[in-house]
């Protein structure tokens, strides 16, 4: 592998251009050091509006940002587009797949992937909602089920491709299940006048007896309501035991037939760590020091989704809060032990939570405050165009927002990027049903 080389100033890398990762490296801006960014992608995501990728209703360029053009302004941050393999903690060297990188502290922010839990089928046949290419795939895959239905006459080959299970009643779940809703009730309507749309159903699978479990109990009983209201069949207490090509298997023996299991029921911390020989808990995450140090370790901080980070006898979220905090706090520990100053402790300030169900329905929460409806959405809205990085990225946002809200209308329903060849008489959805047959 090429060896990096880096002038005498201390050296920190930051691994993952997550909101930790660009956070942390903000707070380390024109500080006495030299830090470089790694990420496998050179674009920020916000996952956040993810689910709205896949219901057609933003282009993943919408919530994309280059992470070059964050840092270009600031001379002592660079960025390399590559993949952490492995933390050689003896040596302080990372591995990756073009180079190794030399560092003096080390911030891993690599975030979270999907959990399967190990259920036969879900990792082969279900569809997930963590990248912009698996949204983008699960947004070309509902399309293709109504072109197909569109032409099926079997009736019972056509209600499985009109069959939708949600797993898992989470936010990123219940979000999807309402917009997927109103993608179908709206645009989707009118685009195949030939289908019977009394055949379609769309299935929110939650294991446990409540949606957004950690919501309070008045937002958790409006979410159900209105995602009813919406035609959104909720199923609280079930657990699905298997996942084929053409049917999801529930732990009670029931059996749905369908060709779309989209799976949001869990996640579990990247594998950096554990492939590094770092100690993980069950759940991949990293059990931290309360200065967000590793154990055994003062030159790793661990941030973010990442981080088993304990406070009040529980372990914090993975959301995007958390991961900005503990992204900010590890910069500046590392300054202070620069310094010579001992780390201090993260202390975690809860802004509250909110989800989307739907066209002007949300929830939120703010410490003891709650609110419904309307309001919540609007609320909604504005913190997660604040939160957007990039100015054309807020424009096109909210004119896509805009153009759904008055005109029923989501204007990137399309199949695309596909895989069929220029001036092939393939037809660009033959990828996607090929898996559903």
């Amino acid at each position: 592998m090429e060896q990096l080389h880096l002038n005498k100033k201390p050296k920190v890398v930051i691994i993952g251009a997550g909101f930790g990762g660009l956070w942390a490296a903000r707070t380390l801006a024109n500080q006495p050091v030299d830090v470089t960014v790694v990420d496998r992608n050179n674009y920020h995501t916000f996952l956040a509006l993810l689910y709205q990728v896949a219901a057609a209703e933003l282009d993943a360029e919408d919530i994309a940002y280059p992470v070059r053009s964050v840092f270009w302004k600031i001379p002592n941050i660079q960025f390399l587009l590559a993949h952490a393999r492995r933390i050689d903690r003896q040596n302080r060297r990372i591995e990756t797949d073009i180079a190794t990188l030399d560092y003096d502290y080390l911030i891993v922010g690599t975030g979270s992937v999907t959990s399967t839990f190990d259920i036969p089928g879900v990792a082969g046949h279900a569809f997930f909602l963590k990248t912009l290419e698996e949204a983008v795939a699960l947004k070309n895959h509902i399309i293709c089920c109504f072109e197909e239905a569109s032409r099926e006459t079997d009736a019972d080959k056509r209600k499985a491709l009109l069959t939708f299970v949600i797993v898992g009643g989470g936010a990123t779940g219940v979000e999807y299940s309402g917009a997927l809703a109103e993608l179908i009730s709206g645009p989707l309507v009118k685009d195949y006048p030939t289908i019977d749309f009394s055949e379609v159903m769309i299935i929110l699978l939650e294991a446990a007896e409540y949606l957004v479990a950690p919501m309070p109990e008045n937002i958790r009983d409006y979410t159900v309501r209105q995602l009813s209201d919406m035609g959104v069949h909720v199923r609280l207490n079930k657990a699905v035991a298997e996942v084929t090509p053409e049917k999801a298997i529930l732990k009670n023996g029931e059996t749905i037939l369908t060709h779309t299991v989209v799976w949001t029921a869990g996640v579990r911390g990247e594998d950096l760590p554990a492939d590094s020989g770092i100690p993980v808990g069950h759940d991949g995450r990293v059990p931290l020091r309360a200065s967000l140090q590793i154990m055994n370790d003062d030159h790793i901080y661990v941030i973010g989704d990442l981080a088993a980070i304990k406070e009040d006898q529980r372990v914090l979220p993975m959301v995007a809060q958390v991961a900005i905090q503990s992204g900010v706090k590890a910069s500046q520990n590392v300054v202070r032990q620069i310094a010579g100053q001992a780390p201090e402790p993260f202390r975690y300030a809860d802004r509250g939570s909110m989800i989307a169900i739907g066209r002007k329905a949300a929830g939120v929460a703010i410490g003891k405050r709650t609110f419904k409806g309307f309001i919540a959405w609007i609320m909604w809205l504005i913190i997660h165009l604040f939160n957007l990085i990039g100015f054309r990225n807020r424009i096109m946002v909210l004119t896509n927002w805009a153009w759904d809200y008055l005109l029923y209308e989501r204007a990137v329903r399309y199949v695309f990027p596909s895989k069929t060849p220029a001036g092939s008489h393939v037809r660009s959805c033959a990828d996607s049903t090929t898996k559903l047959k």
